[in-house]
């Protein structure tokens, strides 16, 4: 089992606004930043948060070893029905993944 969270070395999910989330994986290193930007695509974390593919924006920033997300939130932050004020729970979910149960993905 190759989890996300296990892999690298922080996963770490803020508000980006009220209406956005922002998903940060800190790889640590190079090599593991290397292997999840190929790995670790836009579709898995639309998948993942049932969103449509066109609104998930991916980000590659090398020089950090970080792949970033930002994808809508599910409801606007401070909506009665929000059950994450914070946009902090969508890291758990993304750590969690297992790449190795994707067919797209190979192990890591």
């Amino acid at each position: 089992m190759a989890r996300v969270g296990d892999s690298v070395f922080k996963v770490r999910s803020k508000n980006a606004g009220p209406f956005w989330v922002t998903i940060d994986v800190f790889c640590g290193d190079e090599t593991v930043f290397a292997d999840i930007a190929e790995r670790l695509s836009g579709d898995i974390v639309a998948r993942l948060f049932q969103q449509p593919i066109e609104v998930i924006k991916r980000f590659e920033i090398p020089d950090l070893n970080v792949v970033k997300f930002s994808l809508p939130r599910p409801v606007v932050q401070g909506d009665r029905f929000d059950r994450d004020m914070h946009g902090a729970q969508c890291a758990v979910l993304l750590a969690e993944y297992d790449l190795d149960s994707d067919p797209g993905c190979q192990g890591l």
